[in-house]
């Protein structure tokens, strides 16, 4: 299989529905999601070149899931048709405007992953993005996990565990798990409930910081909801506020945070490691302010639905 010579980040992971849930539960509303097709998604419509390395549904969402990546001008070169039925998240949202997810995984297709469907990548990529359900989630996690650790020879990674504590076991044992794909990444983009589920009562930068130092994440960034956004980098960190909207609710609110990230560093050829390491200051905080923007403005509407390139220019024309 080989992509798009263009390619420069391909994204890894699940492709699921989101069953949307509102007043009337007899009438959900189904739409595409998973954090790691979100983050394609928001990508390429901040006009980055990127794939997406998915096993899809044998059934009518499965095709959906497909379709809604290939409108969007989605790579699927490497996309595996399973067959194994589409995942299904039960989304529905707190008085906070909040997420609150339910997953129903037992035996569908994203979590299947044998050696032979993962993709050997042409060495115009630059980086490759992974995470969520499919690098913790059996028995197709080790695979994944595997090829993501091997792709830092070739290329930057980037990973961001978006922590489902219901599905991922005990803490005891994600938690090792956690560190070593760390170790195997360039790149962490990390929330706050995702650190207080696994390392409760230790602070937020103190685990980034551990990170940085002593597992060798180049670039370590926290997401902290309204608060903003921390990385530490170069031995350093800097702390920027969110971008403040009209709230419609926060569903792909980190996985556009991410694309927003990636997107704005290979447009600037940052997207290798030595140049990583390297960042200035000045560098981190313009990351971080683009990444909120597009999170933000993520927030601004109901569902996964990513903001457009045209959608971002015109918020920094008004900014």
């Amino acid at each position: 299989m080989m992509g798009r010579m263009d390619t420069r980040i391909v994204v890894a992971g699940e492709a699921l529905i989101d069953l949307m849930v509102g007043d009337d539960p007899r009438h959900p509303t189904a739409c595409p999601g998973g954090s790691p097709a979100n983050t394609a998604v928001a990508l390429a419509r901040l006009g980055e070149p990127v794939a997406f390395a998915g096993r899809f549904g044998d059934d009518r969402f499965g095709d959906m899931l497909l379709a809604n990546l290939s409108a969007n001008d989605v790579d699927l070169s490497y996309a595996i048709e399973a067959d194994e039925p589409a995942s299904i998240a039960v989304v529905t949202t707190g008085a906070d405007r909040g997420a609150r997810y339910q997953f129903h995984v037992a035996g569908t297709a994203d979590w299947a992953w044998r050696e032979s469907e993962l993709p050997r990548l042409p060495d115009s990529v630059a980086a490759v993005h992974a995470g969520s359900l499919a690098m913790a989630l059996p028995p197709g996690s080790d695979v994944l996990a595997r090829w993501f650790a091997e792709q830092r020879a070739s290329r930057v990674t980037s990973f961001d565990p978006n922590v489902r504590p219901a599905l991922v076991g005990p803490r005891e044992r994600y938690v090792p798990w956690l560190e070593s794909v760390v170790a195997s990444s360039d790149i962490v983009k990390v929330s706050t409930e995702d650190l207080a589920w696994a390392y409760p009562g230790e602070a937020p930068e103190t685990v980034l910081t551990r990170w940085h130092a002593e597992q060798g994440v180049v670039l370590a960034v926290l997401t902290m909801g309204g608060a903003g956004a921390t990385a530490v980098a170069a031995g350093r960190s800097i702390t920027r506020p969110a971008t403040v909207v009209d709230l419609g609710d926060t569903v792909g609110a980190g996985d556009s945070f991410s694309a927003g990230l990636l997107h704005w560093l290979a447009e600037r050829e940052l997207l290798s490691r030595e140049r990583l390491a390297r960042l200035s200051d000045d560098e981190v905080s313009a990351a971080l302010d683009y990444a909120a923007l597009v999170a933000g403005l993520a927030c601004g509407k109901q569902g996964a639905d990513p903001p457009t390139k045209a959608e971002v220019a015109a918020a920094l024309a008004r900014a």
